[in-house]
């Protein structure tokens, strides 16, 4: 079972530079054409699902505008053996 993530991108530091989109190794993230800053800039977003939050796009964000989230599921229990 893929890890599934999702993403906030603050309208506040996101300038819609694109290093987020080319880092993202689901190639789930374009920019919002639809949606201007504040600034007046398009901010990248999610378009559609297969985020699994391994955080890449935040880390290549120059601006520390990405908030990477990651759902957290309980493991199986191991399966023992008994005599």
């Amino acid at each position: 079972m893929a890890a599934k993530g999702w993403i906030e991108v603050s309208d506040t530091y996101c300038k819609g530079c694109e290093v987020c989109l080319s880092a993202c190794p689901q190639g789930v993230m374009e920019l919002n054409m639809s949606h201007l800053t504040p600034k007046g800039y398009h901010p990248a977003h999610t378009f559609k699902d297969g985020c699994t939050g391994c955080a890449i796009c935040a880390l290549v964000c120059p601006d520390a505008a990405i908030t990477v989230y990651r759902e957290i599921t309980k493991a199986a229990a191991p399966v023992t053996a008994t005599a």
